[in-house]
């Protein structure tokens, strides 16, 4: 079956520096458009990043545009996010999907999540 596996959330300092990965198995990798989102206390889970099959495109909340950066390596069938100068409003559980479609908000599958906590 599908597993999206994220990794590397923690406890950061505002202005600070994470790199989350999502490994993906299960999947053609490199056919599904990979996105991140994320669910902070409380709210709605929220829209942070989408890269397209290839990595060629991507596309950012306006929350986070400038500050993160998605991106995938196909051969390793995983998509990262590097998010840098965080801040405490960036904190949630960040989780990664993946989808047929770059401009729809639909995705076929998600992953489980791992906690981001930015400190003031």
């Amino acid at each position: 079956q599908v597993q999206l596996v994220a990794s590397g959330g923690g406890l950061v300092q505002a202005g600070g520096s994470l790199r989350l990965s999502c490994a993906a198995s299960g999947l053609t990798f490199s056919s599904y458009v990979m996105g991140w989102f994320r669910r902070a206390p409380g709210k709605e889970r929220e829209f942070v990043a989408r890269v397209d099959w290839s990595g060629g495109n991507t596309y950012y909340a306006t929350s986070v545009k400038g500050r993160f950066t998605i991106s995938r390596d196909n051969a390793k069938n995983t998509v990262y996010l590097q998010m840098n100068s965080l801040k405490p409003e960036d904190t949630a559980v960040y989780s990664c999907a993946a989808g047929r479609s770059y401009s729809s908000s639909n995705y076929d599958y998600w992953g489980q999540g791992t906690q981001v906590t930015v400190s003031s």
